[in-house]
């Protein structure tokens, strides 16, 4: 159990937390949400004791062991592989290191017998000879083949590391785990491997994570950080959003019966609770899902953007033909006798590791790059918007508010037009005159979806839209691309922007193409 007593935190005359109070108890997953700047990282780190907070304290059980995601991908260079995961219990590692220093010794003592006694009494008690083949396990169910394990670190690729410093903050069945963002670079099925982890693991895990299917599959709480409060509410992500939603639209139902809105709520906490799997997580959310009541429900106070694409007319029969599409990038074939078809409702997510040939094969649909071979044709009844993954050359440089930056994209150019459309997008008042060039990440990319927003296109080509966007964001752009009545072709990170958008997959291999009309969730079954 972790207790959070009275905690305050400010920087620079901003108060991020004030008179923060919360516990969080074993057998829970706890996931941090907020707007960005909000201060979820640093929750977390005043939890793992990297920062101090300027008011309480932050206490654990006796005898209960915290371990934190390593976020310095450099730090463990010279070490091995397995050897990293093994420093991930600092004492059985220290214990580990004690006993080999005796057994080296030459001039071996009676009191260097004693020592290594009490060694060993110890490192069995920490099931300390299961370690090295608990490592092992770790990596492998993360998708690192044994053959690594007695490599250097430096010797591993980014997405590698990734996955071992994860295996080190989950070694040793922890007491508290604190994991900040650790999907990041994840591949499908180390996601997957990791949510089944935490779904069965026995102590306290809290958790920052954009990606909300994740959140959704191992949640019990979601503690919100919002306006210097953290507030903790029962359930997954989808139940805090749609919770919110219907505590908001009970506020404006007010002559409803109260009894009329207990069924409501009722009914709605069956939708969610009704969870087929057998997991502790899923079990124990369950239990709290039924004693909920109306109080406990509340309207958040987050602000989502609008984002609504209404395509000007509709498509026709033919909408694009790719035959044999072939590139290569310095010399390296990024794209080999690419051909599909697309037609009619198509929204097709481009899936799999291969990012280069996704963004190769969407500027070139995007009129941005050429082909070595091969061609395409778009039907004569179509528009396109296109949402590069890179926008640089969009901001970069540029003297312009962002009242003058939209302006260059609409047809309608009145000032009460372009600020009434800014502030649906979060840009209100002396927002909507910031220079272009100082944006932020998620802020050009909220631009970039105005942008097209405004064109009205028939097929919309999205490369990582997700990118730098938060929860409320990407939740906003999720609905509108559910509502949009055309074409889509898009690439995200994003397990359920995928799941609940895209209606065929299509994923460029080595081996050609794998084009299927289908659910994402059924695609990864189908591999």
């Amino acid at each position: 159990m972790i207790n959070v007593t009275n905690v305050s935190l400010g920087f620079a005359g901003r108060k991020l937390f004030e008179n923060v109070n919360i516990k969080f108890t074993p057998g829970n997953c706890y996931g941090v949400i907020g707007a960005n700047g909000a201060g979820k990282s640093t929750f977390l780190n005043i939890l793992s004791g990297e920062i101090e907070p300027n008011t309480g304290d932050v206490s654990i059980a006796a005898g209960v062991r915290m371990s934190v995601l390593k976020q310095d991908h450099y730090q463990y260079d010279e070490n091995q592989v397995l050897e990293t995961v093994l420093m991930g219990n600092p004492r059985l590692f220290e214990i580990m290191k004690e006993k080999d220093e005796l057994y080296a010794k030459v001039d071996f003592t009676d009191e260097d017998g004693i020592k290594a006694s009490e060694l060993e009494g110890e490192f069995a008690d920490i099931n300390g000879w299961e370690a090295e083949s608990e490592a092992s396990s770790l990596l492998q169910g993360l998708g690192i083949k044994t053959e690594t394990h007695e490599k250097k670190m430096g010797e591993l690729v980014g997405s590698e590391k990734i996955k071992v410093l994860l295996a080190q903050a989950i070694f040793g069945k922890p007491g508290v785990l604190i994991l900040d963002e650790p999907t990041n670079h994840l591949d499908v099925k180390a996601v997957k491997w990791l949510e089944d982890f935490l779904m069965d693991f026995e102590g306290t895990v809290i958790v920052v994570s954009h990606d909300r299917h994740f959140l959704n599959k191992v949640c019990t709480y979601m503690a919100d950080v919002d306006f210097g409060k953290i507030k903790l509410y029962v359930g997954n992500y989808d139940f805090w959003y749609e919770s919110s939603q219907l505590a908001q639209q009970m506020l404006k139902d007010q002559n409803k019966k109260s009894e009329d809105k207990i069924k409501e709520l009722q009914e709605f906490i069956q939708r969610f609770s009704a969870n087929a799997s057998k997991s502790k997580q899923a079990t124990s959310r369950k239990k709290l899902l039924d004693k909920i009541t109306l109080d406990d429900i509340q309207p958040s106070t987050r602000k989502y953007p609008f984002v609504g694409f209404k395509p000007e007319r509709e498509v026709g029969n033919e909408i694009l033909k790719v035959d044999g599409l072939t590139k290569s990038i310095d010399g390296l074939k990024v794209l080999d006798n690419v051909s599909f078809i697309l037609s009619k409702g198509d929204k097709i997510a481009f899936v799999g590791e291969d990012e280069i040939a996704n963004s190769t094969l969407f500027k070139i649909l995007a009129g941005e790059m050429e082909a070595d071979s091969g061609e395409f044709k778009w039907g004569v009844t179509i528009t396109k918007a296109y949402f590069p993954k890179d926008n640089a050359e969009f901001f970069t440089d540029v003297n312009l508010s962002l009242v003058d930056w939209l302006r260059q994209f609409s047809d309608e150019k009145s000032e009460s037009y372009l600020r009434g459309f800014l502030g649906r997008m979060l840009f209100s008042g002396e927002e909507a005159l910031k220079e272009a060039q100082v944006l932020s990440g998620g802020e050009r990319v909220r631009c970039m979806l105005s942008r097209m927003m405004l064109s009205n296109a028939n097929v919309l080509i999205l490369d990582q839209p997700t990118n730098h966007l938060d929860l409320e964001s990407i939740t906003a752009l999720n609905n509108g691309l559910n509502d949009y009545k055309s074409n889509l072709l898009f690439t995200t990170h994003d397990h359920q922007f995928i799941q609940t958008i895209a209606n065929r997959i299509i994923e460029i291999t080595p081996n050609g193409l794998i084009d299927k009309k289908m659910s994402f969730d059924e695609y990864i079954e189908s591999n």
